[in-house]
């Protein structure tokens, strides 16, 4: 493996995402005298409750008005404190605007986390599935966007974030993840990793099509495909540099994210690969639709995002490779 690689130990239960990022941001808390968590009354929802309970002297209160809360934000980042907007990914897309004025156009040190993306909502229906975040805030200029893929790596990316000096937008997650890492694990924003080498297809994914993807590389393998799967936990500033590298030694990509094919992850990567190493890349995510009910497993595999049809895109963009040579 590449100094871009990391054990992948799939299989192991974990906390879901938001519970791994309260739990992280409350260890911290000492090490970070300015950091003060703004919430919209969802603390019980996006793990800041225990954030709340240990230091709720830095923990305010902002009631269901997300436009206020990041419009806040801007204002603390500006005296010199760290402030952290928590909110569901839906509800902090109402305050678009206030993270593009408030936040990025003043290039203000603050940060917005997001819980509930993409189908994870499950039963609570397609008008609370956020499946557009990533793409609307990675178009925000200066924007760092982070999506961790299990509870330890959600641990190291919030350290990195409150340590990064500028705008970030992180999501977590409801659903209980697989823990894919070990405690060896490294994160840094901006870099991608190998977590599963191959030659013949690299699967590039975030969040939780990271697991799907590793699950998928086994399926591959029983058909004699060798499949890399990369952990693209940064997808702003996207790691264009092994990108490229993949490009170049497996020749074809297949992208996996649990949001809209238009505007994310599969974006970033064809915007990085199209300028450094052209090659076959097909798209896993939802097919420009909005979500339904349902529990979040079967969501996924009722809109196309589960392991069999990430392995099947991977045999496409093969086929399509096959036919460029």
């Amino acid at each position: 493996m590449s100094d871009n690689s990391a054990p992948a130990l799939i299989g192991t239960s974990g906390d879901s995402l938001r519970e791994a990022f309260g739990k992280a941001l409350t260890n911290l808390a000492g090490e970070f005298p300015k950091l003060v968590v703004l919430d919209a009354d969802v603390a019980g929802g996006t793990g800041v409750h225990h954030f709340r309970k240990a230091h709720p002297e830095k923990f305010i209160q902002f009631g269901i008005a997300e436009q206020n809360m990041v419009a806040a934000a801007g204002g603390l980042a500006a005296v010199g404190m760290l402030p952290v907007v928590t909110g569901f990914a839906v509800f902090l897309s109402r305050a678009f605007e206030q993270a593009r004025l408030s936040i990025a156009y003043c290039k203000r040190n603050a940060k917005i986390v997001a819980s509930h993306p993409g189908l994870d909502v499950g039963p609570d229906g397609g008008s609370a599935q956020a499946l557009e975040d990533i793409a609307a805030f990675r178009a925000i200029p200066g924007m760092t966007v982070i999506s961790p893929a299990d509870p330890k790596e959600m641990e190291l990316a919030t350290r990195a974030m409150l340590e990064f000096d500028g705008p970030v937008y992180m999501r977590t997650g409801r659903s209980a993840a697989k823990r894919l890492f070990g405690d060896d694990h490294r994160f840094e924003i901006g870099k991608g990793q190998i977590v599963r080498d191959g030659r013949d297809v690299t699967l590039v994914a975030c969040g939780v099509e990271v697991a799907r993807s590793l699950e998928a590389a086994e399926l591959l393998e029983t058909d004699g495909i060798d499949a890399r799967v990369v952990n693209m936990a940064t997808i702003k500033p996207i790691d264009a540099k092994l990108l490229k590298q993949c490009a170049a030694e497996t020749g074809c990509m297949v992208t996996a994210e649990d949001h809209n094919v238009y505007g994310g992850l599969g974006s970033a990567v064809a915007e990085a690969v199209a300028q450094s190493h052209p090659c076959p890349i097909e798209f896993v995510g939802l097919n420009d639709t909005f979500g339904t009910s349902g529990e979040p497993d079967e969501l996924a595999a009722h809109f196309g995002i589960t392991a069999p049809f990430v392995a099947e895109a991977a045999r496409r963009a093969i086929a399509r490779k096959g036919s460029l040579q």
